[in-house]
């Protein structure tokens, strides 16, 4: 199970992003914000793919009232993916939030 150490490691091993706090919690920006600590053990970041995401797996891929005016965040449990699935995750939020290409992260 990722912790969000992993999560902030594999975050700022990315170029040019940056962790400060957003909401009291953890956040990480490329050029906008990437991912987000929305509570223990819950990740937030961006995706195209949050409808089928959440269609097809629920119990870890969900959002809430507050994020529904924006269509590409999904809420994450953590406990429910591998630590690769973490990675390609951030990956392609950082991509959506202005990150300068493809990292090779694993």
């Amino acid at each position: 199970m990722p912790t969000e150490e992993d999560v902030r490691s594999i975050c700022l091993a990315m170029p040019g992003v940056t962790e400060r706090l957003s909401w009291n919690q953890p956040a990480w920006f490329a050029r906008t914000l990437m991912a987000r600590i929305w509570e223990p053990g819950v990740l937030t970041v961006k995706t195209g793919e949050r409808e089928a995401l959440a269609g097809t797996d629920p119990e870890t891929y969900f959002w809430t009232p507050h994020h529904q005016r924006s269509p590409q965040l999904v809420l994450v449990r953590l406990a429910r993916v591998t630590k690769e699935e973490l990675s390609e995750l951030l990956e392609d939020s950082y991509l959506l939030a202005g990150g300068p290409g493809r990292t090779g992260q694993a």
